[in-house]
């Protein structure tokens, strides 16, 4: 992205959000939980970036991820945090590939305490690969052409083609 004199970029203000500071084996722990509990939050952001092309039109999107994973680990912490942390010890001390195979029954028993508490249930496997339909509320953003798109002349439509130099052009087809 090119940087001129109209670059908005946002104050250190609007940018500033509580951080989540916590480890790789915490993260890998609860990565299922938080995926699923925050998934419109992180489709919203996602959808944001593809469409806009302009991060710094996301930021508010951005925040709102971040506070939802922020909540759901409080959340955790509060009603589940004996399972949850045998489980993310157990992922971080039972294989040095931080493997799921030697932790399920710590594993199960997160679960449970995760879908009786939190309402939250562990997704299948493959669930985030799926393909789904993200029903937002933000407004489809316009497309406005660069210039120099609109001084190229168009061709009308019965335009005749002058043949081609070494091939038939649609040799395939023919």
């Amino acid at each position: 992205m090119v940087i001129t004199d109209k670059t908005y970029i946002p104050s250190d203000e609007e940018l500033t959000v509580q951080e989540l500071n916590i480890s790789y084996p915490v993260l890998q722990a609860a990565s299922f939980y938080v995926g699923k509990a925050c998934e419109h939050h992180n489709n919203e952001f996602v959808l944001c970036r593809r469409e806009e092309g302009n991060p710094v039109k996301c930021v508010n999107e951005g925040k709102a991820v971040t506070a939802c994973a922020l909540q759901f680990f409080q959340k955790l912490k509060k009603n589940c945090r004996a399972e949850f942390e045998q489980y993310y010890n157990c992922l971080d001390k039972s294989s040095g590939e931080s493997l799921f195979a030697p932790c399920r029954k710590t594993q199960a028993v997160l679960d449970k305490c995760v879908l009786d508490k939190l309402n939250v249930e562990r997704p299948s496997y493959g669930y985030f690969c799926e393909v789904k339909v993200h029903d937002s509320k933000r407004p489809k953003p316009v497309e406005d052409l660069p210039e120099y798109e609109d001084r190229v002349p168009k061709l009308p439509k019965d335009a005749p083609t002058p043949p081609a130099r070494f091939n038939a052009r649609w040799i395939w087809m023919t």
